[in-house]
């Protein structure tokens, strides 16, 4: 290469570096995310100014995705609220909870007229918090971005004022929680000390790493949530939620480690993600309606759950519940209803469809007759159980009972559909049965093993 033409390469490298490299900070730093912030924004700007001319559906189709992550308008740099900008240091050994708080209330009282904020957990930065309540309603919508790694305190004393709760977000509405990173339970000292694992332990409740408490319109997406105390991801007494692109994941031998568990809430979507647990991968209890899992990687584990229902004689409802396109493998259990005798109710309306089994114990269940004693009596109330269908199921059962059916004297399970059904022993050389008692069945399309 002749010389003249290195020195011009010097130069515009050096012209690079002065004009556009030196604009980032260390990547730990609250300059260095306002930069990638209004970065987004420009190229977001140029990409619509290209769809634009070039055709205007392209336009209209780009619009959408810039409104799932910045609901109701962008979030310009002022609204930006790094925790770092109010004193988290990302050490991993700093307590960083009192940054976090003081974040999350300037994020949520920035706006009015529908403005958006941005409360934000920077990269390359792990922050020790202990519990914090991120309290709504808020005066904007706020888009959590979580780019680091948030890390529980391992003390069990720091959560003696409530033992229930890690992460809780409280009575907020139209929020964006994503970002890519990561929420770390730091739960191993929590299942050492459970009674479950060690008997002369008293049983205590632990806490749950992610709460949304009386929420509406919430959207959780692109994060890892790991090794929480007890559940990871919990949805209560909300509305219109989604759930996708997430991994869930704690070792299988962690001590009631739900997965993602839907209580009370209304209209929910978990889609596209992978939850390897200690417990039910999803879990739905009372009060839950209109809830679709889809694209579901679940194991090891409990499989995917409706209840226990009806715990200590109470009245449970749960209906309309689809579960599509899920691969179930090493579980105790593949999908599975549970009901206490002695309760009321109903579940009803429910779909399994488009799951694989892999080495699954009790691939398809339902136990409407669970009691966690050793003797119980025939109660005369359960939770009834009507319209559940079973539709293009197959795989392999690693005990010789692939399909159970466990249903109550007094009400019975009613309208129970079995459609394309094939459950083979996962040994290959024994033969796979289905215990059923006190259960209408409807057979359609091949479905073995029969009743």
């Amino acid at each position: 290469m002749a010389p003249k033409c290195l020195v011009v390469l010097v130069i515009l490298a050096s012209v690079f570096v002065q004009n556009c490299l030196s604009r980032y900070d260390n990547p730990e730093s609250e300059e260095y995310e306002l930069n990638l912030e209004r970065d987004d924004q420009t190229t977001a700007y140029y990409q619509r100014q290209w769809y634009n001319r070039r055709d205007g559906n392209y336009l209209n189709n780009y619009r959408p995705t810039l409104a799932a992550r910045r609901p109701q308008g962008g979030s310009s740099s002022s609204n930006v609220f790094s925790v770092v900008r109010y004193g988290a240091r990302g050490d991993g050994q700093t307590d960083d909870t009192q940054a976090f708080g003081k974040a999350w209330q300037q994020a949520c009282s920035s706006g009015g007229n529908g403005a958006a904020a941005t409360f934000m957990v920077p990269k390359n930065g792990v922050f020790l918090v202990k519990p914090v309540t991120f309290q709504g309603p808020c005066t904007s919508s706020v888009t959590v971005k979580i780019m680091g790694t948030i890390i529980a305190s391992k003390n069990a004393g720091d959560f003696e004022k409530d033992r229930k709760y890690w992460l809780l977000f409280d009575n907020v509405n139209n929020v964006n929680v994503n970002g890519g990173g990561t929420i770390d339970g730091n739960g191993a000292n929590w299942w050492r000390n459970s009674c479950k694992i060690n008997p002369s332990k008293p049983c205590t409740k632990a806490p749950t790493a992610v709460t949304f408490n009386e929420c509406k319109n919430i959207n959780v997406e692109n994060l890892a949530i790991q090794n929480a105390q007890q559940m990871h991801l919990t949805f209560m007494k909300c509305e219109n939620v989604v759930a996708s692109n997430l991994m869930v994941t704690s070792p299988g031998h962690s001590p009631n480690t739900d997965g993602i568990h839907v209580s009370g809430t209304q209209t929910i979507s978990i889609t596209n993600s992978v939850i390897k647990t200690g417990d039910d991968c999803i879990s739905i209890v009372s009060g839950s309606s209109s809830v679709k899992a889809t694209d579901i990687t679940c194991g090891p584990g409990h499989g995917i759950s409706i209840g226990s229902l009806g715990a200590d004689n109470s009245e449970a409802h749960v209906s309309d519940v689809m579960v599509n396109r899920a691969t179930i493998s090493g579980t105790m259990n593949g999908v599975r209803i549970k009901t206490w005798q002695g309760g009321s109710g109903i579940a009803r309306n429910i779909v399994f469809q488009n799951i694989v089994m892999n080495n699954v114990s009790n691939p398809i269940i339902i136990d409407q007759n669970y009691c966690d004693h050793q003797k119980c009596h025939q109660e005369n109330s359960a939770v009834r159980i009507q319209n559940v269908m079973y539709s293009n199921i197959k795989g392999t059962s690693a005990s010789d009972v692939a399909i159970k059916f466990d249903c109550s004297k007094v009400f019975g399970c009613h309208g129970i559909i079995m459609n394309n059904v094939n459950l083979v022993s996962y040994d290959r050389s024994d033969k796979t049965e289905a215990a059923c008692d006190n259960v209408g069945l409807i057979y359609h399309g091949m479905v073995g093993p029969k009743c």
